[in-house]
């Protein structure tokens, strides 16, 4: 048998496959066709045998189906976030293509007579063919997203079938997926061959809409029969509109009711969810109420399994959002696996639903030198129009999505104008969104990634702008590496206008491949498989690490978008209920006294229940605010267990000076304290080479390396300033005015400006006292990555400090620190960015006391506060890793006194840091006491 491949490069989407239908809980049987298959890798489709009529897989190799064959020991995964890894040329594709064939033997059961066999891909990138007992049945494309092929006629009930699946790498249907992502081959989703009884409904569509207590319900089905509710008492026919008073389905209140689609040969479970979604004077409204997304970008991803996720992967990122508070969910930049979308029905959090499509790297202008985008390609019509079926018909019936997406960054053209048609024609109960509609043709909400916290203001402040549309920051507060920073900044603006109506983190986990390189475990990024074209560690920018640890940026997200305001209201406090509909009866509130960090009271603190939108102030307890550093932290927890969190897990916090802050009284000076200027620094005590620090590890937000087709970031000016590279020049050393004195002009070569420094140096009955001033001096440049003391110590192990805490905070990144007392060794104060970078700052330390070998050493700053970072490696270590493996402790600790460092941001893939968060060159200076 000769093949014939031109499908490859066919613009139609598939030939052969059954129309889209939704996917049900049904009685059908079903064979599960997951597990081992019997594997071959071909270099092209020329190479691909033409065996596949009765192919000796004798020789083959065993894969396993969900997976990816990159993942499974052929071929290598590769990353690019915007440019093709093939010349553009639709409809071609290379000639080295690699042609992965899946074989599995099975029996149809044989009391499957009389029903109409199917087999159901959920989901195989790029494109594939299926052939049964060697005839070929059909082929498709559309990778995340179902295909169906009916067998019937090739399959006899009781025997032994064979199926063989060609899999292409790279297909017509590429040059539509680019979305930021690994390139991953494979059937990576469930495969199951189903029998479908002629009596059985296989289509249905739920219509359960919501107002004013009563719930309407009609549902449609493509095999008329009974529908039964039984806690709502209901029984009619489908077709049929009925009405009941309901509870109304909401992320906060996921109020499900269980139902039967009955029919005479089958029956359909059901999951309704009443909720109606409405645009109302430009604001987007679920049931009424005014929603504010909290939400996330969400690809699907595990480290050793790409997008092959387990039902247990997507439990857990479905837990981890609601423990944290985030209730909305983008699934860029296609739709998900159909179970996440039913987790998401149970447990409460709204989607937008995104269509398998990006075609980002064509560019977005139709004008020559450029190849029109395919949005904007006529030939390209049926398969995009398809696709945006496809994802309909699949995921309609999920109380959850309140707005279907037509897909991300492909420009503007019919195509889309036919698919916004399509959706608004099959479902009008949900509006749609694009974020690339400047023009707001193509959707009923304005959408923009990245937009700065100014912008969003002017277009919440101007009614009439966008068309009054409702408006969402689809991508924003990108979370690559250390950040994002100002996530405040914005959620205070969502607040404060309605139409404002927040928006998605980019994104929510690294995508960091766990592999080996020289025998030592990483997770990888791009570049580490020897890609030539690859955009670095941009694949790692989520909130949770690969592993699906919550990195700071997550805390510091959490905190943000809690569901409560806890503030101080005069010597009460005051608090703010933000859910949507709920009160806070669900809640307990405690609250825990401290002193400079130790505990010296707590108790339950009695709150009524706080309607939605409401703000009680309530007493707060009696306490001794006459000693210095007495704070009180708030706590809202959960009152009970939930389907996803236990009873006392905590929902939000405040935190509340209660004595009056006073200045601190400046440290006596003493005498003079010996001190050897030498050249790289200065010696004092256990402290070997003080010196002035202006440089950090630049964090991806300050520049992203191994991304071409970004801008250069701020480091790159800070570099050009030479701030990288500075040398330190003794300028005098002596008594003066009962101090040790060293003025030091820190500069960098080739330049004419420096940063002249006068540490003052006096010993105390207790340590040694520094007075440090800095000045500025010739061009300097406008802002500095950081401006701090770094000394060395014998190796440390342990560090308490007394400040903001536990994790690592920045001036924007700082909501989620609260002041007390911490403790931890040097290990677990660094944070593992998948590319190391700068990390590990303690802003607004008062005090810290670093303990090793050696014995001790107590910092302590006053009357200021100052930031902390203790490492065993250098910066320039920090800087040159390219993993976390390339970090190798030695004998010496660097220590870090801050006096300040510039904020985080996320100019990764976002506007620049704004202008309070920068660290300007002015003079500045501390006091800072050392004791043993």
């Amino acid at each position: 048998m000769t093949h014939d491949h031109s499908y490859v490069e066919d613009f139609a989407p598939d030939a052969n496959v059954l129309p889209p239908r939704a996917w049900l809980d049904d009685a059908s049987a079903r064979l599960s066709l997951s597990g081992d298959w019997t594997f071959r890798l071909s270099p092209s489709v020329a190479d691909a045998p033409d065996d596949l009529k009765d192919p000796d897989t004798r020789g083959w190799d065993t894969i396993a189906v969900p997976g990816h064959w990159q993942l499974s020991g052929y071929g290598a995964p590769a990353y690019t976030n915007v440019v093709y890894p093939f010349p553009l040329e639709p409809p071609f594709v290379p000639t080295g293509n690699p042609t992965g064939d899946y074989v599995r033997t099975v029996t149809v059961p044989a009391d499957w007579v009389d029903a109409r066999v199917v087999l159901r891909f959920e989901g195989v990138d790029s494109r594939f063919a299926v052939y049964v007992n060697g005839e070929r049945v059909g082929w498709s494309s559309g990778s995340r997203l179902p295909s169906e092929f009916d067998l019937t006629n090739v399959v006899e009930p009781g025997k032994e079938v064979r199926i063989a699946v060609r899999v292409h790498q790279w297909s017509l249907g590429s040059y539509v997926e680019d979305q930021d992502m690994w390139w991953l081959s494979g059937i990576f989703r469930e495969v199951n061959l189903m029998a479908l009884r002629p009596g059985a409904p296989t289509d249905v569509f739920v219509h359960a809409s919501y107002a004013g207590g009563t719930g309407t319900l009609s549902v449609d089905a493509d095999v008329a029969g009974t529908v039964v509710v039984p806690e709502l008492d209901l029984e009619f026919a489908t077709g049929a509109e009925v009405t009941a008073a309901v509870e109304p389905w909401s992320a906060e209140s996921p109020r499900l009711y269980d139902g039967v689609l009955r029919t005479e040969d089958g029956e359909v479970l059901l999951r309704i969810g009443f909720r109606t979604v409405a645009i109302a004077d430009g604001v987007l409204t679920v049931n009424g109420n005014r929603v504010l997304f909290s939400g996330v970008n969400r690809h699907e991803f595990h480290p050793d399994r790409g997008r092959a996720l387990t039902e247990q992967d997507m439990l857990d990122d479905v837990l981890i959002m609601k423990r944290a508070g985030i209730n909305a969910v983008r699934t860029s930049h296609y739709p998900p696996h159909p179970h996440f979308l039913s987790l998401c029905d149970e447990y409460g959090l709204y989607v937008i639903d995104e269509c398998d499509l990006e075609s980002h790297g064509f560019g977005y202008e139709p004008q020559p030198p450029k190849l029109p985008n395919p949005v904007m390609d006529d030939r390209f019509r049926d398969d995009l129009v398809g696709r945006m079926r496809r994802m309909v018909e699949r995921d309609k019936n999920h109380p959850s999505i309140v707005i279907w997406s037509l897909g991300n960054e492909c420009g503007i053209g019919e195509n889309l104008r036919a698919m916004y048609a399509f959706a608004k024609d099959r479902d009008p109960s949900r509006p749609v969104h694009y974020k690339l509609d400047r023009g707001m043709q193509l959707g009923d909400v304005y959408s923009e990634t990245y937009t700065s916290v100014e912008n969003v203001e002017k277009i919440g402040a101007d009614p009439a702008s966008h068309k009054g549309m409702p408006f969402i920051v689809c991508e924003y507060g990108h979370a690559m590496g250390n950040g994002p920073g100002g996530l405040l900044d914005y959620r205070e603006v969502f607040e404060k206008y309605p139409r404002c109506q927040g928006g998605f983190i980019w994104e929510f986990i690294d995508h960091g491949l766990r592999t080996t390189i020289d025998g030592r475990e990483v997770y990888a990024y791009g570049g580490d498989f020897g890609e030539t074209i690859h955009d670095g560690n941009f694949v790692c920018d989520g909130l949770l690490f690969p592993d699906r640890t919550p990195s700071p940026g997550m805390h510091e997200y959490a905190k943000v978008i809690e569901p409560l305001r806890i503030v101080a209201d005069g010597n009460r406090v005051a608090i703010t209920n933000l859910y949507e509909v709920l009160d806070t009866s669900h809640l307990t509130f405690s609250y825990v006294v401290e002193t400079e960090g130790v505990q010296v009271d707590a108790g339950s603190l009695p709150v009524p229940a706080i309607a939605a939108g409401q703000t009680v102030t309530v007493d707060l307890p009696d306490a001794d605010a006459s000693k210095p550093e007495t704070w009180v932290t708030v706590t809202a927890s959960l009152a009970a267990d939930t389907s996803w969190a236990d009873a006392g897990h905590r929902i939000a916090w405040g935190q509340i000076r209660l004595d009056e802050p006073a200045p601190a009284a400046p440290i006596a000076t003493g005498t003079p304290a010996d001190g050897v200027a030498g050249v790289d620094g200065i010696t004092v005590g256990a402290l070997r080479n003080v010196r002035l620090d202006v440089w950090r590890a630049p964090t991806d937000n300050d520049a992203v390396p191994g991304a071409a087709w970004r801008a250069p970031g701020v480091a790159s000016a800070w570099k050009e300033a030479g701030l990288h590279r500075v040398q330190h020049r003794i300028v005098s050393t002596g008594v003066n005015d009962g101090a040790w004195q060293v003025v030091v002009r820190t500069a960098p070569p080739a330049l004419q400006w420096g940063l002249v420094s006068t540490w003052r140096w006096a010993r105390l009955d207790d340590g040694v006292l520094l007075d440090l001033e800095v000045v500025p001096d010739g061009q300097f440049p406008d802002t500095l990555p950081r401006l701090g003391i770094t000394f060395e110590l014998p190796k440390v192990e342990h560090v308490e400090w007394y400040g903001a805490g536990p994790n690592e905070a920045y001036v924007d990144t700082r909501a989620a620190a609260a002041v007390g007392r911490y403790s931890a060794t040097v290990d677990e104060l660094q944070t593992p960015y998948v590319r190391p970078q700068e990390n590990g700052h303690r802003i607004d330390t008062r005090w810290a006391v670093l303990t090793g070998s050696a014995g001790s050493l107590r910092i302590e700053a006053a009357p200021d506060l100052f930031g902390l970072t203790v490492r065993n490696w250098t910066t320039a270590d920090l800087e040159n890793a390219k993993h976390t493996i390339d970090l190798t402790a030695g004998d010496t600790t660097y220590v870090t006194v801050d006096l300040a460092q510039a904020g985080i941001g996320s100019n990764a893939c976002g506007p620049d840091l704004p202008d309070k968060y920068q660290l300007h060159t002015t003079p500045r200076s501390v006091s800072v006491k050392f004791a043993g």
